[in-house]
């Protein structure tokens, strides 16, 4: 069974620490070129396409920023 997924970010809060981007599996989220309000590059959906839901990104995130949807495919 396969499983597509993808994540929301709040991009004003997301401190771009790079945990979310350290511990993603397929590779699908990095760190934006652009800032925040706060002057804080913030994670971004980079492939898309990558995503499976896993969740990883939620989890280790300390500002619980993300949030995660996975749907069956």
């Amino acid at each position: 069974m396969a499983f597509k997924g993808a994540i929301v970010v709040d991009t004003e809060k997301c401190k771009g620490c790079g945990l979310c981007v350290a511990n993603c599996p397929t590779q699908t989220i990095a760190l934006a070129k652009k800032v925040n309000s706060k002057g804080y590059n913030y994670a971004y959906m980079e492939h898309p396409d990558n995503c499976t839901g896993c969740g990883n990104c939620a989890t280790v995130c300390p500002d619980t920023v993300i949030t995660v949807y996975r749907v069956k495919i």
